[in-house]
C-alpha cells in the first residue's frame, strides 16, 4: 500500500485489492483538491459577471465538452465516461455560479 512517503503504484504494479483501493483513494483526494480549485474560479466568475444571463454560455459548454473529449482521447480515457462526468460537472458548476451570483447581489 502507499503511504504518505511511499512510492505511487501504477495499476499493473498493484497485486491486491487493498493496493488498488489505496491508489484510487489517493487519486480521489487529488481530484477533490483540483475540483476545489476549479470551484474557486467558478465563484470568481460569479463576481465578475454583471448579469445572470451571462452565466450560462451554451457555446462555452460545448467548447469545454469538446476539449475534454479530445483530452480524453489523448489520455486513453473512455470518451463516454469523460463526457458524462464533465456534463455533470459543468451543470453543477453553472448552478453553483447562479447561486453565488444571487447571494452576492442580495447582500
Amino acid at each position: 500500500m502507499t503511504g504518505q512517503n511511499s512510492q505511487i503504484l501504477q495499476p499493473d504494479q498493484c497485486s491486491s485489492m487493498a493496493e488498488l483501493r489505496s491508489e484510487i483513494d489517493r487519486l480521489d483526494r487529488s481530484l477533490v483538491r483540483l475540483l476545489s480549485q476549479r470551484q474557486r474560479y467558478i465563484e470568481r466568475a460569479a463576481e465578475i459577471k454583471s448579469q445572470a444571463s451571462d452565466i450560462r454560455d451554451e457555446g462555452r459548454v460545448q467548447e469545454v465538452l469538446a476539449k475534454v473529449e479530445a483530452e480524453a482521447g489523448r489520455c486513453n480515457l473512455d470518451a463516454g465516461l469523460a463526457r458524462a462526468v464533465w456534463q455533470t460537472l459543468v451543470e453543477r458548476s453553472i448552478a453553483l455560479e447562479f447561486a453565488a451570483f444571487e447571494a452576492q447581489r442580495s447582500r
